[in-house]
């Protein structure tokens, strides 16, 4: 798993969900307070993302300032300020940031669609939320995109 940690105010929740699905760990509430976000950046080794010139200030060193509105830009900025490889693709839960664990397509039976169900073989499950994620059509798109933020 990757080992670069961050916490995400406000203004970049979308940069915070699209890291996730790059494997990193992104602390990301958009009720984060600055101080709190500040306190969780110190207190457990965090970097700050922010588009707030001011928190980034506070930060100093633990913080990097993201400069543009687009999601896309910004994950290319984030993983080139900070020298980026270590990608785990689809090992974090989008939604709440959880690592994911492998299940059997049986313990997903009622939880997935039934033709997700009969299609798919491999399954993975959040244990704090209980997301599931599977393969789908859509999964190669994404991950060609996030190899070319990472090239």
């Amino acid at each position: 798993m990757p080992t670069t940690r961050f916490v995400a105010d406000v203004m970049v929740g979308k940069l915070a969900r699209w890291l996730r699905i790059l494997g990193y760990d992104v602390l990301y509430n958009n009720r984060f307070e600055d101080d709190e976000i500040l306190r969780i950046a110190r207190t457990e080794d965090r970097v700050i993302l922010t588009r707030d010139v001011e928190l980034h200030s506070r930060g100093g060193s633990r913080s990097l300032l993201v400069h543009d509105d687009d999601y896309e830009s910004q994950v290319r900025q984030v993983i080139s300020a900070l020298g980026l490889t270590d990608v785990t693709l689809f090992s974090r839960c989008a939604e709440c940031n959880t690592p994911l664990i492998d299940t059997d397509r049986e313990a997903v039976f009622l939880k997935v669609p039934p033709y997700v169900y009969l299609t798919q073989e491999h399954f993975s499950i959040c244990p704090a939320c209980d997301r599931v994620y599977w393969r789908g059509t859509h999964v190669e798109g994404i991950a060609a995109k996030m190899r070319k933020w990472v090239e």
